[in-house]
């Protein structure tokens, strides 16, 4: 009994043993976690850096970039379709007035082609005209020479009705007349168809003076304008197919010594043709007038002759008709042919005045064709001499900004072959700044260049004026830029506003904003059983200035408050952080 009771001690002995280690390890656990636990949270929590508050100067600025531009700039171009042979400069390159850019040339030159092309058309054309017809009146004046007999024999009977009516010794008289008149009309007829003849072949020696008027004169004076013209435009084609050719000093000094400006002579002979075109149109003017007079003569002294040559072929009639006509039938007869022959002559007078017309219109036209077959062939050679190699040079002292070609390359007409920067005109740099900031910044000042890494580039504010953008409100401001840049450079320029002294002023990384404004977070501590615990609070602020690292606000922040400048991670209002170890 009594080792079964020692036994039943012993072992509840044993159990409480057990259980009170057991609560002292589980208590000697929570101390150490509760020891730990401080620290475990901190481990979680965002690490921050602080800066505090302070007072004092501030010198506000202005940051903002902007692409370098040239004041003034040119574009190289070549004249036509030319290939790029070679390119003698690069982008950035300085360059002199007449330093070589480009040689260029051609491979294929289709204008060259279309003007060749061009040039036989209008030689064949030009040849064409020249074989024009001449007018042939072969059948007109047949039929007035028919319509000329039917009328002379209605006048010879009617007269011969008259003369057998009438006194004989009045018709002997009259036929006397009659043959001393056709007689004196005859030789008149004769002076003026020679005369018109002499006109047509322009070959006075058989005209009578007294018709010609001053033809031979202005022929002669047309002939000898003509030769001028000649000789002179000879001269010229002469000189302009030699200066086609390159011939050395010597051969030019020895060409019998004489040398002609090829201007001159086109500008002779375009001289001594219009000369001659005015002395052609005179004497044409006067032919024409002096032949249409002369016709009209003819016609009226045609008509006499024939008048009276039916009077003497009636009185040389028999007496009798025998056609049972009365004198009215015959003068009806007579009036009928007259109209007849006049009609036929008229016709033929004017088919000759249109004829003479269109002839000096075709003179005209050959002469206008002749001019463009010269025109065309001055055309071929003046792009000949362009098809050549040729150099292109920059006409002014610069920078190449901008090369826009390769070797090979075709161009065409007005195409920028490259841009080259005239640096004596200088560089500017364009900023937008808000129009508030713009208040405070004054004509003449010179801006930091950030960027400005040889040390050698200023910039001085020269202009401020609007945005020109629709609903903005915003200012520009121009600088003038001397020092190593180049057309396309960004520089980044600090431009200083003034200076000031502010309540508060905190680090520039220290603002932040959201939808609501500007604003900072301030570290509030807080007591606890194991230690400080810090919580980041918002405080609403305006930022009135700021310059490269500080920003002077106002708002509940006070000198002595601690702002958040950095954060481990994105820290929100309220949180609670953990100070960066110092």
């Amino acid at each position: 009994m009594n080792e079964e009771k020692e036994k039943k001690e012993y072992n509840s002995g044993r159990k409480r043993e057990i259980i009170k280690t057991v609560l002292i390890i589980f208590l000697a656990v929570m101390l150490v976690l509760t020891l730990l636990s401080n620290t475990i949270m901190n481990r979680s929590l965002s690490e921050i850096t602080t800066e505090r508050a302070t007072s004092g100067k501030l010198t506000e600025r202005v940051r903002g970039s902007g692409l370098v531009e040239s004041n003034q700039s040119y574009e190289v171009k070549a004249d036509g379709n030319r290939t790029i042979n070679t390119i003698m400069v690069k982008t950035g390159q300085e360059v002199k007035k007449d330093d070589v850019l480009f040689t260029v040339g051609t491979e294929e030159n289709e204008e060259l082609e279309t003007a060749e092309a061009t040039l036989i058309t209008l030689e064949l054309e030009y040849q064409k005209a020249l074989l024009g017809v001449p007018a042939d009146y072969t059948a007109e004046n047949q039929a007035i020479s028919n319509a000329r007999e039917d009328l002379n024999t209605a006048i010879a009977k009617r007269n011969n009705a008259l003369a057998n009516s009438g006194s004989a010794e009045q018709a002997l008289y009259d036929y006397t007349s009659n043959k001393s008149e056709f007689t004196r009309k005859s030789d008149i007829l004769q002076k003026i168809q020679s005369t018109i003849i002499a006109i047509d072949t322009d070959d006075y020696s058989t005209a009578a003076v007294e018709y010609a008027g001053n033809l031979v004169s202005l022929y002669n004076a047309y002939l000898n304008a003509e030769n001028d013209y000649s000789s002179a435009y000879s001269l010229y084609s002469q000189m302009l197919k030699g200066a086609d050719k390159e011939t050395s000093e010597e051969e030019n000094s020895q060409d019998n010594n004489m040398s002609y400006d090829i201007n001159e002579l086109q500008a002779d002979a375009d001289s001594k043709e219009e000369i001659r075109n005015n002395a052609r149109n005179e004497y044409e003017n006067a032919k024409n007038n002096i032949r249409n007079d002369l016709v009209s003569q003819m016609y009226g002294v045609e008509n006499d002759i024939d008048y009276l040559n039916a009077q003497i072929a009636a009185y040389e009639a028999s007496q009798g008709t025998g056609s049972g006509m009365s004198i009215e039938d015959y003068d009806a007869d007579v009036q009928a042919k007259q109209h007849a022959l006049e009609e036929l002559i008229a016709a033929l007078t004017k088919s000759k005045n249109e004829n003479d017309l269109l002839s000096m219109t075709n003179t005209l036209e050959m002469e206008a064709k002749k001019k463009e077959v010269d025109n065309m062939k001055k055309k071929i050679e003046k792009i000949k001499k362009e098809n050549a190699v040729t150099e292109i040079k920059s006409k002014y002292n610069g920078i190449v900004s901008m090369i826009n070609v390769k070797p090979g390359e075709e161009t065409v007409p007005d195409m920028p072959l490259a841009v080259i920067d005239i640096a004596d005109e200088g560089y500017t740099v364009e900023l937008t700044v808000d129009a508030e900031k713009a208040k405070k910044i004054k004509k003449g000042i010179e801006a930091e260049v950030v960027n400005n890494w040889n040390g050698d580039v200023t910039a001085v504010l020269t202009e401020i004026k609007n945005d020109t953008k629709a609903g903005s409100k915003n200012r520009i401001l121009k600088f003038s830029v001397t020092g190593d840049v180049s057309t396309g450079s960004m520089l980044d320029l600090s431009i200083p506003c003034g200076s000031g002294n502010y309540d508060t002023i905190v680090p520039k990384s220290a603002v932040y904003k959201d939808n609501s404004g500007y604003f900072v977070l301030v570290v509030n501590s807080k007591s606890s059983p194991l230690g400080n615990r810090y919580f980041a609070e918002r405080v609403d602020v305006e930022v009135i200035a700021s310059d490269e690292v500080s920003s002077a606000v106002q708002g509940a922040v006070n000198p002595s408050d601690y702002v958040i400048t950095t954060a481990s991670k994105p820290v929100k209002p309220k949180d609670q952080v953990r100070m960066k170890d110092k």
